[in-house]
């Protein structure tokens, strides 16, 4: 494990830019960077679309390791190029930002009130692959809808189980699990998350870390305590479908989270913008995001 990086996620301000759309949510994304699905004829022109749209938010003056520790990257960006770099090394050594993967291979249908991840039986080929290419960490996301105490403590078991899987390869696990915004009760299923990602703690040997990425929760700073934990390096949230401004005032309600937004991020970016146009946007957003990040 990159001991830079490391120190950079464990101690730097700022937040962690998420850049994963796959297959499933890349028409979406494009569709709202102005981008319409008759502008693409396959997977690959799509994805050849959604990278250059990255390209350009990863190039932005406004996309700076001032504000920004860290960007999640789908496998596809992970293998492509930017300036003749690949996009890791492009990342670190160019921007000072740390690259990390999404690793996942998308949700089962929802069954016991969530939607665990698909199994992933090629998973250590792709750890192998990412530290070959620099990737500092994983990141990988499941689902909670209900209230259902088998149903979340097997999505926290499964998130775990891969989790020490990738800390055997030193690669830094990003644990995800998301807690649907609409959900009844929500407040009483964080509570039971929370019990069960202390469990899973406990699994862990001596030393090793993981980070957490969670919905913002109803109660403020319910997670403080997960906070305090030694073997958690740094908790981020996600906007969970949030707009950006509702998002980063929840997140200013919890101390010592950091942002890890996506949609919330590139909300208002647009293909047809100049680049003064988009650069300013960009520069705002991240600035907002980045303030709500330090409370």
């Amino acid at each position: 494990m990159n001991q830079k990086q490391y120190e950079v996620i464990k101690n730097k301000k700022g937040f962690i830019a998420a850049l994963d759309q796959s297959g499933g949510s890349t028409p979406r994304a494009l569709t709202n960077y102005g981008i319409s699905d008759d502008q693409y004829h396959d997977e690959e022109s799509m994805f050849a679309q959604v990278h250059t749209m990255r390209t350009r938010i990863i190039k932005s003056p406004a996309f700076d390791q001032a504000h920004i520790i860290g960007a999640i990257l789908f496998e596809r960006t992970m293998r492509s190029m930017i300036d003749d770099q690949l996009t890791a090394d492009y990342l670190w050594e160019a921007k000072g930002v740390v690259p990390f993967l999404k690793i996942d291979k998308g949700l089962q249908d929802k069954a016991d009130g969530v939607q665990l991840m698909k199994e992933m039986p090629k998973l250590d080929a792709l750890l192998k692959e990412a530290n070959e290419k620099h990737i500092f960490g994983t990141k990988m996301r499941s689902v909670i809808h209900e209230d259902n105490d088998q149903g979340i403590a097997e999505v926290i078991a499964q998130q775990f189980k891969y989790a020490r899987q990738i800390l055997g390869f030193e690669l830094m696990p990003i644990v995800e699990p998301e807690v649907n915004i609409h959900a009844e009760n929500k407040h009483d299923i964080e509570v039971k998350m929370k019990a069960e990602i202390f469990k899973q703690l406990d699994t862990l040997k001596p030393n090793q870390q993981v980070m957490l990425k969670l919905t913002p929760p109803e109660q403020a700073n319910l997670f403080a305590d997960l906070l305090e934990d030694p073997r958690i390096l740094r908790i981020v949230f996600l906007s969970g479908g949030h707009s950006r401004e509702h998002a980063n005032t929840l997140l200013a309600a919890n101390h010592g989270v950091a942002a890890s937004f996506s949609r919330a991020l590139t909300e208002g970016l647009l293909v047809s913008q100049s680049e003064a146009e988009f650069d300013a946007l960009l520069k705002k957003s991240v600035k907002t995001i980045y303030d709500a990040s330090i409370t």
